[in-house]
């Protein structure tokens, strides 16, 4: 195989070998959580912020 079709093909291999292992991370992680569809920051955001501590107002 020449370069023009190997160059091209590794580049290929390598960005679905790279998808691959996110999903792949990606489900550890929900399964690890128990929370399948959503991460705990997705679901808390667009809520109210928390009170700042005391001391800490400007």
């Amino acid at each position: 195989m020449s370069n023009d079709v190997l160059i091209p093909l590794l580049a290929i291999v390598t960005i679905v070998l790279v998808a691959a292992f996110a999903v792949w991370q990606r489900a550890r992680v929900a399964q690890s959580k128990n929370d399948p569809n959503r991460s705990a920051f997705t679901q808390a955001h667009g809520e109210a912020p928390r009170p700042n501590r005391p001391g800490t107002e400007h």
